[in-house]
């Protein structure tokens, strides 16, 4: 049996984020195929929903350690742009949970510069969720 490319696999919120995250902001997915044509939203190719982007700051103290960035992008098919909670500390970002949380891999080449043999190609993986909300451990306490 081969496994398909876009295989999704559902994975609990706390395996993402085991250390939560806070909400930097949201916004549409633009589709560079369409730039320039009005409306050049991306759509999700299951549903033909907009598609929208969760910039997230993990707060896994691990996060980022090896180069990489703290911020995280979730994605999110939806007729309309989610709206995140608002902030229990004023000034500081919403913390953020997220419902039906699959992972999809991919390979990264951005930083393969056409030398086979010194391609710094990684395995990646892209994000999704059905919905943005307020963390249940907040929702309990409040």
């Amino acid at each position: 049996m081969a496994v398909p490319n876009t295989i999704k696999v559902p994975v609990p919120f706390e395996y993402v984020f085991p250390h939560g995250a806070l909400c930097l902001g949201v916004e549409p997915v633009t589709d560079f195929d369409k730039r320039g044509q009005g409306d050049d939203q991306a759509r999700d190719k299951d549903t033909g929903e907009r598609l929208w982007v969760v910039k997230v700051l993990d707060l896994d103290p691990e996060a980022g350690k090896f180069g990489g960035s703290k911020e995280v992008k979730v994605k999110i098919a939806a007729a309309v742009q989610p709206v995140p909670p608002a902030s229990k500390i004023p000034g500081y970002p919403p913390a953020v949970e997220f419902s039906d949380v699959t992972l999809t891999p991919y390979v990264d080449s951005q930083r393969c510069k056409g030398n086979a043999h010194k391609c710094r190609a990684r395995q990646a993986w892209s994000i999704r969720a059905s919905a943005v909300t307020e963390p249940a451990a907040i929702k309990q306490a409040a």
